[in-house]
């Protein structure tokens, strides 16, 4: 029996989302300077909340920080970054590279 590299996510299980200030902010600028953007954000919100492992915006875990946090391609320059803390989502930023 082979064994996948992937996470593996209980469905079961909700989570609460949780948005940190500078989410907001970063939301807030999408918003104002750019609605495509803030959509595509808003997808992704919503695809993390379904699997936060997996879907779209090539969900990457980001090792060198723990592993419990993750970035979503947002664009080719920023990406949404978010942590999986027991049941919540934290939402952390929308911008930049982490």
């Amino acid at each position: 029996m082979s064994h996948k590299n992937t996470l593996s996510f209980n469905h079961n299980t909700q989570k609460d989302p949780v948005f940190q200030p500078e989410f907001k902010d970063d939301l807030k600028y999408w918003v104002k300077t750019d609605r495509k953007t803030a959509v595509r954000v808003f997808r992704l919100i919503e695809s993390v909340m379904r699997d936060p492992y997996q879907g779209m915006g090539k969900p990457v875990i980001l090792k060198s920080l723990g592993s419990a946090i993750l970035s979503r391609r947002i664009t080719q320059e920023h990406r949404l970054v978010y942590v999986v803390v027991n049941d919540q989502i934290v939402f952390a930023q929308a911008r930049y590279l982490y």
